[in-house]
């Protein structure tokens, strides 16, 4: 996948070293940035009517004040830049957030979430159900302070015969083929006919090398490890600038209720992480 259009989340609340990372990015894929501000409106606090149509009403404006000064100062800063490049804002409420990211993700070919949009929890959370869940559009997610690598040396993919699996391959495959090293990561696979094959790991090998993907597999025991724990020490071990993997194998709901390997690697990934539903 050729990426032309990046589209980039910034929380109105933090967002200078998010911008110089984007920027960075950006401009080593060539592509043009799509800079999305976005202020996640408060909700009223249980009262009167009265209370709720003052006070409330009174916060709103200035938090949609702010937006407007904020986004301004993204602007300014994005026109000494080079960038081909827009500008959006969006103020929301919290429950209709993720649907207004993922309209506009639909128009990217990826969303970038640098570290302080990411340690936003609640806007993280929303980038990751409207992007994600409501659009085609695959997310890279940078935890670190530094900028993401627009040509990694080293990535983990992270395989398991899912569909998902197998779109985050395909849709990642810009960074793929030009890497050193991409090292096919299955956690005790079980080697079956109808899923993994009877050599785990070796058809899709196969398939990434007829693209010029250097390929190396590699089959980890867990050794009782919880799977996310296996694959961010795997990720140490062979140096990973980034972690490619397929998000949710399960209904959201149970994912929300009992966790999973997405919910933990998006907590606790210390790589960045390039996530395709």
């Amino acid at each position: 996948m050729s990426i032309k259009t990046v589209m980039c989340v910034f929380s109105v609340e933090r967002w200078d070293q998010d911008i110089k990372q984007a920027i960075e990015f950006c401009g080593a894929q060539r592509a043009h940035m799509t800079a999305l501000v976005v202020c996640l409106g408060g909700v009223p606090a249980i009262a009167t009517y009265e209370a709720i149509s003052t006070v409330w009403l009174d916060e709103q404006r200035k938090e949609i004040e702010r937006l407007t000064e904020e986004t301004k100062a993204v602007q300014k800063l994005l026109e000494s830049s080079g960038l081909s490049f827009d500008v959006q804002e969006i103020y929301t409420e919290f429950a209709w957030a993720d649907e207004d990211i993922a309209q506009h993700a639909l128009y990217a070919d990826l969303v970038l979430v640098g570290a302080q949009a990411a340690g936003d929890e609640p806007l993280q959370r929303r980038i990751v159900d409207g992007a994600l869940f409501q659009s085609p559009t695959p997310i890279l997610i940078n935890p670190r302070m530094q900028t993401v690598s627009s040509s990694p040396k080293s990535i983990l993919l992270a395989w398991d015969s899912s569909d998902e699996a197998a779109r985050a391959t395909r849709q990642s495959m810009e960074f793929l083929k030009g890497c050193d090293a991409v090292h096919v990561t299955l956690v005790d696979p079980v080697a079956r006919s109808w899923e993994n094959g009877e050599e785990p790991g070796a058809d899709i090998a196969m398939f990434l090398t007829r693209h010029g993907v250097k390929v190396e597999v590699e089959r980890v025991a867990s050794g009782g490890r919880r799977i996310d724990e296996t694959l961010r020490q795997h990720a140490v071990d062979v140096a990973a600038d980034m972690v490619v993997m397929g998000a949710y194998n399960h209904p959201r709901i149970q994912q929300r209720l009992f966790g999973g390997v997405t919910r933990s690697m998006l907590k606790d990934s210390r790589v960045p992480l390039f996530l395709s539903r």
